[in-house]
């Protein structure tokens, strides 16, 4: 499967409507996706799952335990990078394209001339913006909070301010996450079929695709928040499970949500 460059713009794709039984489609397509091919899922969550303790060492080692939150709820956005390589999996299991590591590797190594490091700028902004803005949450309502270590300081999440603190930051994170999963749903598997599209006409045709299936699709990323949620308790584990079935689901509700002239 090879990649053409200079090839004319594709033209922006129809949204088509969807209901429970495409997300029940996606969810089949991407379980049995998972299971036909575990050891690549395994390759590729393990990033994840590195990622995740490295980020809760780092701010362990550093005293700052409690910025784990706030960075928890933001590490997921970086999802995506990983999902890369399960929406290559199942494009290539899709088409009858046989699996070889270094080719799949290859294929999305590729993609560093095409449109996705452009997309990968905006998700880090977004990842970027959210830790900045938590930072400014947390001094704005605990700034004049003692705070001498972790095990004594804990409690302080439990005062009036601690509480609003965290209902404030909730929403705002919702926000941000739920205009990000808008952004990404379909583009980023849009981006890596073969086809000429360029990121901001993707973002706008994920963008367009909630606004035309807001329940379907927010229900959608509701599920997908809350198994990523459930899979980061275990110590991450879970995260070798969830990440592979969503990824690949979400190349399959991609090939649901829109049509190609």
């Amino acid at each position: 499967m090879t990649y053409q460059t200079g090839m004319p713009p594709a033209a922006r794709p129809e949204i088509l409507s969807l209901d429970m039984s495409d997300l029940r489609h996606a969810l089949r397509e991407g379980w049995s996706d998972f299971l036909a091919q575990p050891t690549y899922g395994a390759f590729f969550a393990t990033v994840y799952f590195a990622g995740g303790w490295l980020l809760f060492l780092a701010f362990t080692l550093k005293g700052q335990v409690w910025w784990t939150l706030p960075a928890a709820a933001g590490f997921p956005i970086l999802g995506p990078f990983v999902a890369c390589g399960f929406y290559e999996i199942s494009r290539r299991r899709e088409g009858g394209v046989p699996l070889v590591l270094s080719e799949i590797l290859g294929a999305v190594f590729r993609q560093k001339d095409r449109q996705i490091p452009s997309m990968a700028a905006v998700i880090v902004v977004f990842f970027l913006f959210w830790n900045f803005l938590s930072h400014m949450i947390f001094a704005l309502f605990l700034g004049k909070s003692t705070m001498t270590n972790v095990s004594s300081s804990m409690g302080v999440f439990l005062t009036p301010e601690g509480l609003a603190m965290l209902a404030f930051g909730t929403a705002v994170g919702a926000v941000f996450a739920t205009l990000l999963y808008a952004l990404t749903v379909v583009s980023l598997p849009m981006l890596l079929d073969d086809r000429e599209v360029d990121f901001v006409t993707a973002m706008l045709t994920s963008l367009a695709l909630v606004r035309e299936n807001p329940v379907i699709m927010l229900g959608w990323g509701a599920f997908i928040a809350s198994l990523l949620f459930v899979g980061m308790l275990p110590g991450f584990l879970g995260l070798f499970i969830v990440l592979p079935v969503l990824g690949h689901a979400s190349w399959h509700l991609y090939r649901r949500a829109v049509a190609w002239a």
